[in-house]
């Protein structure tokens, strides 16, 4: 048998799987922390406010990630708002419904941002805006936490 090549077997184990957490739907994307690079997968609609654990299971086996990146919103000045514990609670179940470690990055601005990327620079419908913001906006908050997290597990 052939020994494996350390770096491939970090390649391979490299996948985080982001999210914009909302009461109405969950923005995902997918990145990999080698390349520091994220792309948007999709929009899960929540159910009654809740997040639909069947597709997001899905998502999971499809990726295999080592981990997760949650966007936790909070006030100008670092206090929770309305949504934050909720953020906060779906970090929690993902950690403990899938044995895997989930970081919070700040999210104040991805929304904003990935709305006026998307209006501005696309020039996208308000229907299809409302369709793709928020997996954009996931890729922004993985893209941010790959970024700064990079350089402290590359030797």
């Amino acid at each position: 048998m052939a020994n494996q090549d350390p770096l491939a077997a970090k390649l391979k184990n490299d996948t985080y799987l982001g999210f914009d957490f909302g009461h109405k739907k969950i923005g995902v994307a997918v990145g990999q922390l080698i390349t520091a690079t994220a792309s948007p997968l999709q929009t899960i609609k929540s159910i009654n406010q809740t997040p639909n654990w069947e597709i997001i299971s899905q998502i999971m086996k499809q990726w295999q990630p080592v981990g997760f990146v949650v966007g936790i919103s909070t006030q100008e000045d670092g206090s929770d708002n309305i949504i934050t514990p909720r953020m906060r609670k779906f970090c929690r179940q993902l950690e403990g419904r899938f044995k895997k470690p989930a970081y919070p990055q700040d999210e104040r601005l991805s929304t904003f941002e990935a709305k006026q990327l998307l209006f501005d620079e696309l020039h996208l419908s308000a229907t299809k805006l409302w369709e793709v913001q928020d997996q954009l906006a996931a890729q922004l908050i993985l893209q941010s936490w790959l970024s700064d997290n990079r350089d402290k597990t590359i030797i």
